[in-house]
């Protein structure tokens, strides 16, 4: 699978915590089974699509906690308190901080970005 798509995924899926979380205090947000499941279903995706990443593209985007999202699906799964700090966290703070450093990376390294070079045989993206 492409990383741009991958890519493009994680940061559709990140938007969309973050749009369904504004606003909201962790409380009202716990309370909210609808929002939660649905901010928990957007988390795993991005959770489970980071992990499907070359690792050349973590290493050329190290500035995002690649390791953290890792942890965040396994934390995801267990119950109880664990999990719902867990995914506070994931969307008051993992999100917002990998959207910002997507932003940063599409700016300063487009073609990890670009659906079209990485199609390109001579394209620098190792298969997976």
């Amino acid at each position: 699978m492409l990383n741009a798509s991958l890519l493009s995924i994680i940061e559709e899926a990140s938007i969309a915590v973050l749009t369904l979380t504004e606003g909201l205090e962790k409380e009202e947000f716990l309370n909210s089974r609808l929002t939660r499941s649905e901010v928990v279903r957007q988390v795993k995706i991005v959770s489970d699509i980071a992990g499907k990443l070359s690792p050349r593209t973590c290493t050329l985007m190290a500035e995002v906690d690649w390791a953290g999202w890792a942890a965040m699906g396994r934390q995801l799964n267990e119950p109880g308190q664990a999990a719902d700090d867990a995914l506070w966290f994931a969307a008051k703070s993992l999100i917002p901080a990998t959207v910002m450093w997507l932003r940063v990376y599409r700016k300063n390294q487009p073609e990890l970005f670009d659906y079209s070079s990485s199609m390109r045989p001579d394209s620098q993206e190792q298969p997976e």
